[in-house]
């Protein structure tokens, strides 16, 4: 079952003036529930505007979206209640912690969905679990924290919500090597965990590479493709020519593959690459 879905969506800034652009034009979509889909394109594709139409934050000028089978805007009383569906992480979400306590920055969504304090508590510890804090952190200013703790805690407030789709806005930018793998580790227990929908977008092609078990690709407003990596990946060259940049293992098996040597399989991960080379070696 699709759990968002869009018919024919079209979003236009500045309609009616000189400035006008089209940043989604008829755009067809079915995300699956429970997929872990890494959405790329390069800066104005439309990756940014896509996500917000989401959970409601933009309208289309045209098209429909339906969350959960339910059309976004057919019915303005429901909205709010949708919107709780789709939690959206904007990129460096710790800008907008506030709260006194970590404890209460988590706390925040579910205070808002209006549940009760003892369903509250228990979110918020759960949810600190699953980002990796622990019980001592919750006590504390979350500005005491490092960058990437900071980070997860921004996180864990969306988490807490418990949205059947979880989408991230680049929730690596700016970490290091470490804070950026801890990051994406924990994204993939949370959809191991709670067997939600969770959307990754990023300009790191490693570590969509890595992470997800869906890609879509925008190009100049449209959907260029939506499929797995092993398929994504096979087209290097047209990646390349929009300006993306293909995990770096990619394209040295593309160049091996030009000199001669196809392992008949795309590769898009250091870990696939060892089992194909070691495969080879034993032939």
């Amino acid at each position: 079952m699709s759990i968002i879905k869009t018919e024919n969506l079209c979003y236009v800034y500045g309609e009616g003036t000189p400035f006008k652009k089209t940043a989604l034009d008829n755009i067809n979509l079915d995300i699956e529930e429970g997929e872990l889909v890494g959405i790329i394109g390069h800066t104005g594709s439309g990756k940014s505007t896509l996500i917000q139409h989401f959970n409601g934050l933009l309208k289309p000028t045209s098209g429909k979206v339906y969350i959960d089978g339910e059309e976004l805007y057919a019915d303005k009383s429901k909205l709010r209640e949708i919107r709780f569906k789709v939690g959206l992480v904007f990129q460096y979400p710790e800008y907008q912690l506030f709260e006194e306590t970590v404890y209460k920055d988590i706390a925040y969504g579910p205070k808002n969905m209006g549940l009760s304090d003892d369903e509250i508590d228990k979110r918020v510890i759960e949810t600190a679990r699953l980002v990796g804090l622990k019980k001592e952190h919750l006590q504390k200013s979350p500005f005491e924290l490092s960058g990437g703790q900071k980070r997860r805690v921004a996180i864990a407030g969306v988490m807490a919500m418990v949205p059947k789709v979880l989408i991230l806005d680049e929730p690596t930018a700016g970490l290091d090597p470490h804070g950026r793998d801890r990051i994406l580790g924990l994204i993939k227990e949370y959809h191991k965990e709670m067997k939600s929908t969770v959307m990754l977008v990023s300009h790191s092609m490693e570590d969509v590479a890595k992470t997800v078990s869906k890609i879509l690709v925008m190009n100049d407003s449209k959907v260029f493709m939506y499929d797995t990596p092993e398929k994504v990946f096979a087209r290097v060259r047209e990646l390349c020519d929009m300006g993306l940049t293909v995990p770096q293992i990619t394209r040295v098996f593309d160049r091996l593959k030009a000199a001669g040597i196809d392992f008949n399989d795309e590769v898009y991960s250091c870990e696939y690459a060892k089992k194909l080379v070691l495969r080879l070696l034993d032939k």
